[in-house]
């Protein structure tokens, strides 16, 4: 992955793939960076780009709070930058936030959507904002462990890639974190996502503590003609839980709506 220099911040991305091929955009959660998508297989006639959003991973970290719509931009622009259009955009959590989004301004850039373990609005302000005072006295390290629970389970000690994630979480930037959290409380796309028409596939986790299978169903239910897919045994983030079985659905995907 390399920066890319923009005029406000510098962002980590990673373009990879013919130029002449389908493009796909993956936007990782809340606390993660681009690296949550390394274990997912995706058909090889892609042009794939990866991101870490702004506050976390490689990219700048500026000072919190963060607009929804400063984050949109970001990837709006790195889009211009590498010259993608009509690709389909791969949203986890956070990023399903920025995906709905980037789809409402731009649907020049984005022919179709997967929102995964997200929804039009998630959470409370309240809830936020209690987080965000409490990562901002104490870092993110006492969080963690709750966090892990509420993303991979109750047997979240044994998961495989817990130790991987943990480490994802603990070392984002606290200021990072705080921003987009922020982000996320003052987001509510009910209206504007219910006014998409463009082929989405809507994905929930069974045991997703973050964004329950209800709450995510009910997202999908806003976009006519939407597909929405229940994966059993599978929390938040399930690119860790079961990265095949999720890729397959992804490409099912793609390939029902001719994108590959």
């Amino acid at each position: 992955m390399a920066l890319v220099y923009l005029p406000d911040i510098r962002l980590n991305a990673d373009l990879r793939g013919d130029a002449s091929a389908p493009p796909i955009v993956l936007i990782h959660a809340l606390g993660t960076h681009s690296g949550l998508w390394a274990d997912m297989p995706l058909p090889p006639n892609l042009r794939v780009l990866t991101m870490d959003l702004r506050g976390h991973g490689a990219s700048d970290a500026p000072p919190p709070p963060y607009q929804m719509g400063a984050m949109i931009r970001d990837v709006e622009r790195l889009m211009d930058h590498f010259n993608l259009r009509d690709a389909v955009v791969v949203g986890v959590s956070l990023g399903g936030l920025v995906a709905q989004g980037l789809a409402i301004k731009r649907l020049d850039l984005v022919r179709g959507l997967v929102l995964s373990n997200t929804a039009a609005k998630i959470g409370t302000t309240e809830l936020w904002n209690a987080r965000c005072d409490e990562i901002a006295r104490t870092g993110l390290e006492p969080y963690a462990n709750g966090a892990m629970e509420r993303m991979l389970g109750r047997a979240w000690r044994d998961h495989p890639k817990m130790p991987m994630l943990r480490d994802m979480l603990v070392q984002t930037a606290p200021d990072g974190w705080i921003g987009a959290a922020r982000a996320i409380a003052g987001t509510d796309f009910y209206t504007p996502t219910a006014a998409l028409r463009l082929p989405t596939l809507v994905i929930a986790g069974a045991n997703d503590g973050t964004t329950p299978p209800n709450l995510v169903r009910e997202t999908a239910d806003l976009i006519p003609g939407a597909e929405f897919h229940l994966m059993r045994g599978v929390g938040h983030l399930p690119m860790l839980d079961q990265p095949d079985a999720y890729g397959a659905l992804i490409a099912a995907f793609l390939a029902r709506i001719g994108h590959v």
